[in-house]
């Protein structure tokens, strides 16, 4: 996606939150809330990588916030380089397409500290688009009604990136 694109993207996502019925927010969060926070679009984030398959693609369980447990199959790994280092995920495939749940060395401070989801596009030919661009916070970021995956620990990252959704931040954040 351009930038343009990403901007309209979350101005939607942000009309989302404010006002709809389904949105993660508390009736309170929604009346105080103004936008998300996110990075500047960063195109050198949106990326087309290929797919490194497994060759023994397993079901692996994936613990949440809540305790539950969530299946979810490995099914290959994408690299790309970042601040000089090569950086590894793991891609997972989910009833509705491949997932990417995400820490990097932003989180806690700039970043959700449990990470960020990305959903990968399937070009085909064992090749994704990943764009940072559009990672986002899990539901559980803005209140603690929300399960959401943690994020299993062969995808923490130790290099930043720098694209996608910030922390929350803003009167919003916190209300009940």
């Amino acid at each position: 996606m351009n930038e343009a694109q990403i901007a309209d993207e979350r101005r939607q996502k942000d009309a989302f939150f404010r006002t709809h019925a389904q949105s993660p927010l508390t009736p309170a969060q929604q009346a105080a809330f103004t936008a998300l926070h996110y990075f500047p679009y960063n195109p050198a984030l949106d990326l087309i990588l290929p797919l490194n398959l497994f060759s023994d693609i397993k079901v692996i369980p994936v613990q949440t916030t809540t305790g539950t447990v969530r299946e979810y199959q490995r099914v290959g790994e994408i690299t790309f380089m970042m601040d000089d280092e090569i950086a590894r995920l793991t891609v997972y495939e989910a009833d509705y397409g491949f997932f990417l749940p995400f820490v990097d060395a932003l989180a806690g401070t700039e970043t959700y500290p449990a990470g960020r989801y990305l959903e990968p596009e399937d070009l085909g030919g064992d090749r994704l688009h990943v764009d940072f661009n559009r990672a986002y916070n899990p539901y559980c970021a803005y209140g603690p009604g929300w399960s959401c995956p943690i994020t299993p620990a062969e995808n923490r990252l130790t290099v930043a990136l720098r694209a996608g959704e910030m922390l929350p931040e803003g009167a919003w954040v916190g209300l009940e």
